[in-house]
């Protein structure tokens, strides 16, 4: 987003795009308790849409659309002293190694530490491994998403959880999570009472159109087009962009 996509839409439009990166789990609670204020709404889960709609959670969001996905992988610090182990052996029997320094996110507030946990977990029972099991519930490994992305890139990390299009998107070497199909599926939608609408319907026009479906294939992301609304209450002037 601020890489690519937002420069790019800058040029396009001249809006200028104000990116807040955090879980998105943090991010819709932050909408829904008015501690931020949003115009459109970007989460790798649906689940995540859900506590901004209804009445009860303050009619933030009546839709949305699913526009891309992508999968969950292990990242990996280039440095570290179990590069070389993760290049040639299974993953979930480095980062069982002593010594190895192992990230990924809180799922209570981001859809990939959901994801992280379900990996280790479904791989803990099929290869046996309780050990697995053990990495999934402690929180000594647990991190928000940008301190996790900054230490994977300086080696305070040895591997972190991550989508396949971040560790693209930072340069991260990963190795794919292999016997499990876990993928982040991204939404966007426009805020209710967007203090700035023409802006954000702009946005959404041009995150889902070909430029910025290009910045997102650059990064590996696996696009969903047209993008699939769930709910009802599309602007009239982005409904020819999303299917049903």
């Amino acid at each position: 987003m601020t890489k690519q996509v937002g420069p790019a839409f800058h040029a396009a439009t001249g809006y200028t795009l104000v990116d807040t990166s955090h879980g998105s789990g943090t991010l819709a609670a932050d909408i829904k308790n008015k501690v931020a204020v949003a115009d459109v709404f970007v989460s790798a889960s649906p689940s995540d849409d859900t506590i901004l709609e209804g009445t009860a959670n303050g009619n933030w969001v009546s839709w949305y659309a699913a526009f891309a996905s992508s999968p969950e992988v292990l990242g990996y610090y280039p440095k570290s002293k179990f590069a070389k182990d993760l290049q040639t052996m299974p993953w979930y029997k480095v980062i069982t190694m002593p010594g190895f320094r192992l990230g990924r996110t809180n799922p209570s507030q981001d859809p990939g530490g959901v994801l992280a946990a379900e990996a280790l977990e479904e791989t803990a029972t099929a290869q046996n491994l309780p050990a697995l099991k053990t990495l999934a519930t402690e929180t000594s490994d647990e991190y928000a998403e940008d301190p996790e992305e900054a230490d994977i890139q300086t080696g305070q990390l040895d591997g972190a959880f991550m989508y396949e299009a971040d560790a693209n998107s930072q340069d991260s070497p990963f190795v794919k999570l292999t016997g499990t199909n876990l993928a982040g599926n991204y939404t966007i939608t426009l805020v209710n009472n967007a203090p700035h609408q023409p802006a954000a319907e702009a946005f959404i026009k041009f995150l889902l159109g070909p430029t910025g479906q290009a910045e997102m294939k650059a990064d590996n992301f696996n696009i969903v087009s047209p993008a699939m609304v769930t709910g009802s209450g599309v602007p009239s002037g982005l409904t020819s962009l999303l299917g049903s």
